[in-house]
């Protein structure tokens, strides 16, 4: 099984629970989204891995047309549900890969791909891909689980979310983005890191039995020092972890 087959199958199965992600529908991170794709009322959006469209449906009131794209059928009909309830009518949900759009080159003034990238492949495919439908001067966001500048906690996390999703390829750096993007051809124009500090429970839900215990033996090995490198602290008898994120605007070049 592929990456992208393994992909399908998890968030087939979860796809009801991205509906309500305390992580995916955080409105102070979809605002800033928002604010840094400076959509206008002509502008063409595309979603990419837009999962259950939160973001889509975000950008939707400020652009004229949202293509929110997934790999995921059951994420695109939760998407669609969503649409219904919040009745706005310009997304359009198709079923496509970011390793082929189906798009002509140049079709959009705008590029969303949020918590989602960490999955792809092949990112510098993935990258290249987006700038293709992307219009000159047009504005790619970026906003995906990431690491911080750390060889430790770095390769901690990056273990723990194979376990807890084994379709993971890859949380990068900031420092990693930036060098990936420069180097596709993107001029940066906003780099942004921020943290969450949630329960335990949000690596370990829907999790199998035995990658359950392997999170938790990773954590219960950390020493002092480490556990401070990754904010692991207990809170009313609830363990809370770090998680990184960054957020970053390009344009095409």
């Amino acid at each position: 099984m592929n990456n992208e087959q393994k992909a399908r199958e998890i968030f087939g199965a979860r796809a009801a629970y991205y509906t309500t992600s305390v992580s995916h529908t955080d409105q102070a991170v979809l605002d800033r989204v928002v604010e840094l794709c400076k959509p206008t009322s002509d502008a063409i959006a595309l979603d990419i891995a837009t999962g259950t469209g939160h973001t889509a449906l975000a950008v939707a009131p400020r652009a004229k047309q949202v293509i929110a794209t997934d790999i995921t059928p059951e994420m695109l009909d939760q998407g669609r549900k969503l649409q219904t309830e919040k009745g706005i009518g310009n997304v359009q949900f198709r079923l496509a890969s970011v390793d082929d759009l189906p798009f002509d080159d140049g079709s959009f003034d705008i590029i969303t791909c949020r918590r989602a990238a960490h999955h792809f492949a092949d990112i510098h495919h993935a990258l290249a891909e987006m700038q293709r439908v992307l219009k000159p001067g047009g504005r790619l966001v970026i906003d995906d689980r990431s690491v911080p500048e750390d060889d430790f906690v770095d390769a901690t996390m990056n273990r723990l979310d194979v376990l807890h999703d084994e379709s993971h390829v890859c949380e990068y750096r900031p420092s990693e983005w930036e060098r990936m993007l420069t180097e596709a051809g993107y001029e940066i124009e906003v780099v942004e890191t921020y943290t969450r500090h949630r329960p335990l429970s949000s690596l370990t839900d829907n999790v199998s039995p035995e990658n359950t215990a392997r999170i938790h033996e990773i954590i219960s090995a950390l020493d002092a020092d480490q556990r401070l490198m990754m904010n692991v602290v207990d809170k009313d008898g609830v363990t809370h972890i770090n998680h990184w994120f960054v957020m970053i605007a390009a344009t095409r070049g």
